[in-house]
């Protein structure tokens, strides 16, 4: 398949890379993990108000969507700009409820298109956990066939150990519980405990949550499972598109190291083995592209194979962007594992958004029963 986005898809993604530049997101990222959510917020609702959080929602409650391949223009440019939140999941929820309509979606999905509202949501299969579910106006939670709906923010609980969405797993990982620890480093901050506390992640800014048992039931029935299938779609989808992003940013801040950084007397980036695993990573990226662009066209189009698509654009991606923060790493050496090199919060999403919304191996075997 060749594809190539048009003048207002390309138009699209660098209003966005403007806007997230002068927004200065590493200092927005920091902040995040450290528990200050107003930069945040306010970065949120002037992506809202550049249409990111419309995309996925329909037109019959205030939204632009469903339209993926735009989607997937804005996913890459957050991911590449390393924008926190629950990004995902609100887009995500905006699928769901516009699956299953009623009075929630009357009431939320304006809410989401606008920016007003923030959204988490956890779904069966893909872990127990709501990303960021402190700061959310809302956690929708999926079980069996019921949809439940917690508003508010906080009032989740979470083990030590790492799983599903933005889970910690591998080398890296968290040893046990309360122990945080990840890429380049501990995080430098106490696990937290006790109620309300967040679950220990790879990423200090991915801070995942166990939403409140019970909530409010705001739909039942087969369209929920139906909705809620489309939702992680979406999802893993999303998640994909941000894993690229991020893989491109940390090959190009390693590109731009390698050409000064010197030794010998002259720059890094001139040895052999230096360029060719900054090629391996470039092919990596690039092949993982047109696997995002062609899921985009068939969720458009509605092919029966699209969740295969997708699945196998997650695992390209996420694998892709992975290979991007070990280079990352390696290249920049001791200077990589510093907090004070923006650097870090790229290398520790990394791997989290490859096992996020579905893991290579879950992607790989939806890819082999599609």
């Amino acid at each position: 398949m060749r594809f190539l986005l048009d003048d207002e898809q390309r138009e699209f993604a660098r209003s966005l890379d403007a806007l997230l530049t002068a927004a200065d997101t590493p200092a927005v990222v920091r902040g995040w993990a450290a528990g200050d959510h107003g930069p945040g917020l306010t970065l949120w609702r002037r992506l809202a108000d550049a249409g990111v959080f419309a995309l996925a929602v329909p037109e019959a409650y205030g939204g632009v969507g469903p339209l993926p391949v735009e989607t997937a223009v804005a996913f890459v440019e957050l991911g590449r700009h390393g924008v926190p939140g629950p990004l995902v999941e609100s887009v995500a929820a905006g699928v769901l409820l516009g699956g299953v309509g009623g009075p929630a979606a009357k009431e939320w999905l304006p809410r989401i298109a606008s920016g007003t509202a923030v959204v988490s949501l956890a779904l069966e299969g893909y872990g127990p956990y709501a990303l960021d579910a402190d700061v959310a106006d809302a956690v929708l939670t999926v079980t069996g066939d019921e949809l439940r709906l917690t508003r508010g923010a906080g009032g989740a609980t979470g083990p030590g150990a790492t799983s599903g969405p933005g889970a910690a797993t591998g080398p890296g990982a968290p040893a046990g519980p309360g122990v945080p620890t990840s890429p380049g480093g501990s995080t430098g901050r106490p696990a937290p405990t006790g109620p309300g506390a967040p679950t220990v992640s790879v990423d200090p800014a991915r801070r995942l949550f166990r939403p409140e048992p019970g909530g409010e039931v705001v739909a039942a029935g087969p369209g929920v499972r139906e909705a809620a299938r489309a939702a992680g779609t979406w999802a893993t989808f999303a998640t994909a598109a941000q894993a690229l992003g991020c893989g491109e940013a940390l090959l190009r801040a390693t590109v731009a190291y390698v050409k000064q950084r010197t030794q010998f007397g002259v720059p890094v980036g001139s040895f052999q083995a230096v360029k060719h695993r900054l090629a391996d990573t470039l092919l990596g990226l690039e092949f993982a592209r047109p696997l995002l662009y062609g899921a985009a066209v068939e969720l458009a189009d509605g092919a029966p194979g699209a969740g295969a698509a997708v699945a196998a654009a997650k695992v390209a991606a996420g694998e892709a962007g992975y290979a991007a923060a070990r280079t990352a790493l390696q290249l920049h050496g001791a200077v990589g594992y510093t907090e004070e090199l923006a650097l870090a919060w790229w290398l520790r999403r990394a791997r989290p958004l490859r096992d996020a919304w579905g893991t290579p191996s879950a992607c790989r075997a939806r890819v082999l029963a599609g």
